[in-house]
């Protein structure tokens, strides 16, 4: 099969890099992502210069403007009020006690007093100022971790299945994640030099034996898991991994790819996808088949339209057939068609025996935010708990976290520790347990409008008409901009931001992860948010086929028509021609 002909990519034979954009000019020009970080660390400034917050990324950290914090300058014009936001690298988001003790401590020193947990089992400083990040990153090295490759592009955190049980054949994925992490972390000593004091090394491209000078040409995520359990939302990664059990070992993976959520308002090149299946193979070729996976995309992503770079855009435009042969042409190892696997979302929050005799305890953290609130310190909660019974730590691709290894004999006096501290453990009830959020304003360079900070009255408003109905709680997810960091396009109910107060509305995807949600409209008003959830809960319970039809099947079954039939009442217009 013959590769296709792409000017925008490596691949061609006549590509000159000056020609492609400009994040593609700076990294060849970084010598190993290092460009003049140093230098503008050691100016007593607030913030980088535009090119070096591109290669900021790459070790794990974006430069953000607070905009609630602008302030006028002497010339009359408003003032940027500059920080970071940094991000770890932790695979598979598991943690030990020591660890995140650590974790919480820099928090309290340079992150403001806030983690946030994202949806790639990570965690992240907000506010951080350039003059305390040096710190922060010796902090977070002092415990085995670091934030190098957590943004840019690059393999970002790898993500994993929850094991709140401790099952030892989903144990057996830790490795997996770890080795995976390990294998695509970049080679470059600039991470060292820059923040760690290491020793400098003049940068060579053959220390960059999968990247090279170039990297990747957009992020790319990776998910690993056991055939079946899809706790991490498998599908909307750029690479999965699912691993078979054979007499209690792995003796092989199906392997997926091509899914990302992001897209541009407007522009119909862009849009969310699920990973497709490429097949099975055997346990031995695991690194093989990834690295061709990430080297094909390497060679054949396009480099000049960063909002078209992503692996699904060339498997969409070129063909899962094409994609297929050109990675066991590289690999050497040819995919088995096998059936696929049915997969399952288990549930994790709340207590749960664990087969060593042990508990773990799933806690919802609304939006991933662990700060001492008003009336509900939840970070000091936490950490209290953590530092008496020393548990383990998996941080959910939910923005949850899970405390496992808990003795049973300590279980009362923890849920009287959290209860008292007017924290609920009840893990069920209410769609503040199926509820995602980014960050969006004010800090988010990206964000149109409102999430996070919007997102308890969104809840409170929806919960209302399912209260009344007597209907159980559907999932939603909600993002400030399209880009699909809170994975709305896959919820039962999406809200993604469209401008102040407008939200385009996403409806039925499936609580087993392997569906996207339909926009239903893309100027759905905030105030219109309690009407529209009684129009669409009303026909859920009045049409539904059986009791225990999930809103997002129901909404799938109804189809997109009728359900913009069903709110046109509130709506101007349906979706709006891309």
């Amino acid at each position: 099969m013959n590769n296709p002909v792409l000017p925008h990519s490596l691949s061609h034979p006549d590509v000159k890099i000056d020609d492609l954009s400009k994040v593609e000019q700076l990294k060849r020009d970084s010598r190993g992502l290092r460009g003049s970080l140093s230098a503008e660390l050691a100016e007593p400034t607030s913030a980088f210069s535009e090119p070096m917050t591109q290669l900021l990324k790459f070790h794990g950290m974006y430069q953000q403007d607070n905009r609630d914090d602008r302030k006028r300058g002497a010339d009359g014009k408003m003032q940027k009020s500059h920080s970071l936001m940094i991000r770890g690298r932790i695979p598979g988001g598991r943690l030990t006690a020591e660890q995140y003790l650590k974790l919480d401590e820099l928090a309290g020193l340079y992150g403001q007093g806030s983690l946030r947990l994202t949806t790639r089992q990570s965690i992240q400083y907000h506010g951080v100022l350039k003059s305390d990040s040096k710190e922060l990153l010796k902090g977070i090295r002092d415990v085995v971790l670091s934030t190098i490759a957590a943004c840019g592009d690059v393999v970002r955190n790898v993500t994993q299945a929850l094991n709140p049980t401790k099952d030892p054949e989903l144990a057996l994925i830790d490795a997996i994640a770890d080795r995976i992490s390990s294998h695509f972390e970049p080679q470059s000593g600039a991470y060292a030099e820059v923040w760690l004091d290491g020793e400098p090394v003049e940068f060579e491209e053959k220390l960059e034996p999968i990247y090279g000078a170039q990297y990747l040409p957009r992020k790319f995520k990776i998910g690993v898991t056991i055939a079946g359990n899809n706790t991490l939302d498998l599908f909307t990664n750029d690479m999965g991994i699912a691993a078979t059990l054979k007499n209690g070992t792995i003796d092989g993976y199906y392997f997926y790819a091509g899914g990302g959520l992001g897209k541009t308002h407007r522009n119909a090149d862009t849009y969310p996808r699920l990973a497709s299946p490429l097949g099975w193979v055997p346990e031995k070729a695991l690194i093989a088949v990834s690295e061709a996976i990430i080297t094909t995309q390497r060679d054949f992503g396009d480099r000049k339209d960063r909002k078209h770079a992503r692996l699904k855009y060339l498997i969409e435009e070129q063909g899962v057939d094409w994609f297929r042969s050109e990675v066991e042409r590289r690999s050497g190892y040819t995919f088995e068609l096998r059936e696929e696997p049915v997969w399952k979302n288990p549930e994790y929050l709340g207590w749960q025996e664990a087969l060593d005799g042990t508990l773990s305890l799933g806690l919802h953290i609304l939006a991933g935010r662990i700060k001492d609130f008003d009336g509900k310190p939840i970070r000091s909660a936490i950490r209290e708990v953590v530092a008496q019974y020393r548990p383990d730590i998996q941080i959910t691709a939910d923005q949850d976290l899970i405390l496992t290894g808990i003795s049973k004999e300590h279980q009362e006096a923890i849920e009287a520790h959290f209860e008292g501290q007017g924290i609920s453990l009840s893990p069920k009830g209410s769609l503040y347990h199926r509820a995602l959020a980014c960050p969006a304003l004010p800090t988010c360079g990206l964000a149109i409008t409102e999430a996070e900070r919007f997102l308890p009255s969104v809840l409170d408003t929806l919960q209302k008409p399912l209260d009344e109905l007597g209907l159980p709680a559907p999932s939603i997810r909600m993002t400030g901009c399209p880009n699909g960091c809170a994975r709305p396009y896959s919820a039962e109910i999406g809200l993604v931001g469209r401008s102040l107060g407008m939200y385009a509305l996403y409806l039925g995807g499936s609580i087993e992860g392997t569906r996207l949600a339909s926009e239903i409209t893309d100027s759905l008003k905030a105030e219109h948010l309690e009407e529209a959830g009684r129009m669409l809960f009303s026909a859920w319970k009045q049409e539904r086929i059986h009791a225990d039809e999930a809103f997002g099947d129901f909404a799938h079954r109804k189809g997109t028509q009728a359900l913009q039939e069903l709110l046109s009442p509130l709506l101007k217009a349906p979706v709006r021609a891309e």
